[in-house]
């Protein structure tokens, strides 16, 4: 059915999560390529600005935070979204574009729109996005194949996490004879820090808790903090990591505090706040960060809340209780 949507559609809007990581860049702009190279006019919208990580793949200016009037759209995709809100504040408005349609890896997904490819087995979205263009017919070319390399190394953490499958190798395989370079891939994404995330990176360790047994390290990031290094979000991107390789932690939380505070705060001592959840692989943390109404994957989930921060560390922390 996703298919025979978009064979029919002729102004497209692709769309993501804010602060897109490499899976939500690399399927949005691999399905943004194909679609124009069939003759749709495409939109590919982000919320947030791109993270400079990404700003080395090809035809990166077709991402945009400006999607234009929100009615000319006959078909809207959403990708590796579990929930629609999580595109950020147009999420209302692109409900209402006729064809809503939803593309996802997330077991967590909330199965909104006219017709959903939702595949939790896949190890990333861009590997899903992979298969459609092919059934589309589309060729992939260097600057899809550096797209799809780059949304399934990230997703994958380089092939170290445990969605890797032998389809994620055969995939990347493919994608580097088709043009894409691993070594431009990973120096960018793993390029050197600058001073000023070194300076952030020494603030978060120094925030780091660890539960009473052990089993749960929580980490946390202020606004002050970015300020005082000159840095922003996409500075943030992979530092839940280091609380998560503490020796016997089975969870790692990491409380950002939102640049931009919800309209609907109400309590003087509520701040808006994005958790990361990171699991070894033995805690299924996508239920916990569902009941915040969240979503994700067993081993990577997380959420957005509007609390204080002592009671926030302290609902995170009573997890630690049932590891």
């Amino acid at each position: 059915m996703i298919l025979e949507y978009l064979k029919r559609s002729t102004n497209v809007l692709l769309a993501s999560h804010k602060n897109p990581d490499g899976d939500a860049v690399g399927s949005s702009l691999a399905l943004g390529l194909a679609l124009k190279s069939l003759g749709k006019t495409v939109t590919v919208y982000n919320e947030s600005r791109l993270p400079a990580v990404f700003r080395y793949l090809p035809e990166v200016e077709l991402l945009t935070q400006t999607p234009g009037c929100i009615d000319d759209y006959d078909t809207a995709v959403i990708l590796d979204c579990g929930d629609l809100s999580r595109i950020g504040n147009l999420h209302k408005s692109i409900e209402n574009i006729h064809i809503l349609l939803n593309i996802d890896h997330h077991q967590t997904n909330t199965r909104f729109g006219k017709a959903r490819l939702i595949k939790p087995e896949a190890c990333s979205t861009s590997e899903i996005i992979h298969d459609l263009i092919m059934d589309l017919g589309a060729e992939i070319t260097t600057d899809i194949a550096f797209a799809i390399y780059t949304g399934i190394v990230s997703d994958t953490g380089s092939f170290r996490f445990s969605n890797t499958t032998r389809k994620s190798f055969e995939i990347c395989a493919d994608m580097v004879e088709k043009g894409a370079n691993p070594y431009i891939v990973a120096q960018n994404i793993y390029s050197p820090y600058s001073l000023g995330r070194i300076k952030l990176l020494n603030m978060v360790l120094e925030s780091i808790e660890v539960s009473k047994n052990g089993k749960l390290s929580l980490m946390s990031l202020t606004q002050r903090m970015l300020r005082e290094t000159g840095t922003n979000a996409e500075d943030v991107n992979g530092l839940v990591n280091y609380a998560k390789h503490i020796e016997d932690v089975r969870v790692a939380a990491f409380i950002q505090e939102a640049e931009t505070q919800a309209r609907e705060q109400i309590k003087e001592d509520e701040t808006l706040y994005y958790v990361s959840l990171r699991s070894d692989g033995t805690i299924d943390v996508s239920s916990f960060a569902a009941s915040f109404g969240g979503g994700g994957h067993s081993t990577a989930a997380g959420f957005t809340t509007l609390s204080s921060f002592s009671a926030l560390k302290d609902n995170i922390m009573r997890l630690a209780d049932a590891l």
